[in-house]
């Protein structure tokens, strides 16, 4: 039997690093071709880095991505290569195509989010994007131009609809046309595709459903990697026309999957090729890029047998995902060490761990820094902590300076009885203390509060809230305490042995702002309290809908208007790592000045 030797770069871009990515995808390039590998795919945007934003309305941008395209033709020369890039929409409208009497309306200043084609030396084809997203953290048709046309490529007598990221969730799309019009064997589909929870079982549900509803092998190569806010886990994947899964690449790590696929499995299941040119083009769109080949691989490589059901178990899959986060937020900022207020809670105990985890004991910096109402639970259980995986703790007591504040301010609070101003003097001192630690040594402050907290304003702004990145801002509280927990008593991963101490992850928690204090006395327990987030944040149920779930009314009114009323404070907050559905942050976009109140 002959096969086509596929090959899978699932690669960590880094945007705007043009060089760095383009000398990354000629070496993936040279190794696919060391493998004797027929067509190597690269991610979507690989030459850029997803998403670049704004970066794609600077023209100088635009014309240093096209500069990269003669040095990847260069390496791609002995084999066919597809590579996520960024063009302009006058490169895709083809002579006698009627598509491009279209031109004349297209905002020419939009590129076009595009797969290179690469094959003897230079460029001899590409596909654009059609299905643009424009939801939650997507922006796409602000910065791109859609596509039109769905080109095949011909490889010898196999052919290949390519297509990009969204095009594929849409079952009458491109995908539709590729096969039914183009009579595509193989679609190669290129993704940078964030992590959430639960995204990894939706998309092999559906690529399963594509590749058996078609009858066609379905490639899908993702990206990899921290971007700010997003996390792409890899998890590359290929079916075969059965919906079969065959092949995986790994999850949270860059990897090189190579498969060989039945040619005669593949020709022989459709229709033999007839005269490509009789295909009606004017109808249907459909283009050919026609490229001699030969099979010369008669015994197929062998590819790790893989599960059809979920490989990695929920709470390793989000905290890897928190691990990769940090990991390049840090790396690809440039920061030598990070800093991370030591308290005595699970919340910063969970993201002293994920950064230890991320960047090695010796990078992290833990800071316990007691006030007057600190237990001395909270202090034995923080040096604990440090002790258990292994990082510097500094010991800065605030005592005194929060005595300072309170005798400076107390002509003007005469009269007032204490409270929340005072509580919260303590919580800025702390966040004073960490930020002057990054100034003097570079280190990236993590805050630590959860999304929990962050929803419902129980965080305090130039206080605990002060720092460049939020690790478990998109954490509900009992998704702390379940990682923690699974952190703690598994031991069969890719990480180091450590532990939260047991006491941390069962003490009631606490601000300590004051006297034997609880977060209980502001809040309701925690499952209730993320329950109802849940439904409100992120399921955008109304009052009513709430209520009718179990919730007492009075404290379902309280936690969303605190929710409507914490919008000021969260768009102050540092930028933390999406793992839900809707994060708090280009997910969640609400108006700050805001008088709406829905009736329901």
């Amino acid at each position: 039997m002959m096969h086509l030797r596929l090959a899978m770069a699932q690669m960590n871009a880094v945007v705007g690093d043009l060089e760095g990515n383009t000398r990354q995808i000629c070496r993936l390039i040279r190794e696919a071709k060391k493998a004797k590998a027929d067509v190597i795919v690269f991610p979507e945007l690989a030459v850029s880095g997803y998403p670049p934003e704004d970066l794609l309305l600077i023209p100088q941008f635009l014309k240093d991505v096209q500069n990269m395209k003669s040095r990847i033709a260069k390496a791609a020369n002995g084999l066919v290569a597809v590579v996520g890039s960024i063009d302009r929409p006058q490169k895709f409208i083809s002579k006698g195509n009627p598509q491009s009497k279209r031109c004349d309306y297209l905002d020419k200043q939009k590129p076009m989010n595009v797969a290179w084609v690469f094959a003897k030396g230079r460029l001899v084809g590409n596909y654009a994007k059609h299905k643009l997203p424009n939801y939650g953290v997507f922006d796409e048709q602000r910065y791109f131009q859609e596509g039109m046309a769905s080109p095949i490529l011909c490889l010898g007598s196999v052919r290949m609809g390519i297509n990009i990221c969204e095009d594929i969730w849409f079952a009458d799309g491109p995908v539709s046309t590729q096969v039914k019009q183009g009579r595509a064997h193989v679609i190669l589909n290129l993704n940078a595709s964030p992590y959430h929870i639960g995204k990894t079982r939706i998309r092999r549900r559906m690529l399963a459903e594509r590749a058996k509803a078609y009858g066609v092998f379905v490639s899908y190569t993702n990206m990899v990697g921290g971007q700010d806010e997003l996390v792409f886990d890899g998890n590359s994947l290929v079916f075969d026309p059965s919906g079969k899964l065959i092949a995986r690449a790994k999850a949270f790590e860059e990897d090189f999957l190579l498969i060989d696929l039945p040619i005669s499995r593949i020709t022989n299941a459709q229709p033999p090729r007839i005269s490509t040119r009789s295909l009606s083009q004017k109808k249907h769109g459909i283009s050919f890029i026609d490229i001699p080949w030969r099979s010369s691989h008669s015994e197929a490589v062998s590819c790790p047998a893989v599960s059809q059901s979920s490989a990695i178990p929920e709470p390793e899959e989000i905290y890897r995902a928190l691990v990769l986060g940090v990991r390049d937020y840090v790396k690809k900022n440039g920061f030598s060490k990070v800093v991370v207020g030591i308290s005595g809670g699970i919340d910063s105990a969970l993201t002293a761990l994920i950064a230890r985890d991320a960047l090695g004991a010796s990078k992290v910096v833990g800071v316990m820094m007691p006030s007057p109402y600190t237990s001395l639970i909270s202090k034995q259980d923080s040096r604990a902590l440090a002790k258990n995986i292994g990082i510097e703790l500094l010991n800065l007591p605030i005592v005194a300076l929060y005595k300072t504040f309170l005798r400076e301010l107390g002509p003007l609070f005469k009269g007032c009885p204490s409270g929340v101003a005072e509580e919260n003097v303590q919580a800025r001192i702390r966040g004073t203390l960490l930020m002057a630690l990054s100034n003097k040594f570079g280190y990236l402050v993590l805050t630590t509060g959860n999304k929990s907290e962050m929803s419902v304003g129980y965080a305090t702004l130039y206080g605990d809230m002060a720092g460049g990145f939020a690790v478990v801002k998109d954490l509900p509280k009992m998704r702390v305490y379940q990682l923690a927990r699974w952190r703690s008593d598994t031991q069969d991963t890719d990480f180091d042995a450590a532990s939260i101490p047991e006491r941390i992850q069962s003490r009631a928690p606490s601000a300590e702002l004051k006297a034997n204090q609880t977060d209980q006395d502001s809040l309701p327990a925690y499952p209730e309290l993320d329950a109802i987030l849940q439904a409100y944040v992120e399921d955008n149920q109304s009052k009513k809908a709430i209520v009718k779930s179990g919730y007492p009314v009075g404290v379902v009114k309280k936690i969303l208007r605190l929710v409507d009323r914490s919008e000021y404070k969260r768009r102050q907050a540092p930028i933390g790592i999406k793992i839900t559905v809707r994060a708090l942050g280009k997910d969640r976009r609400m108006p700050i000045s805001n008088r709406y109140l829905p009736k329901g």
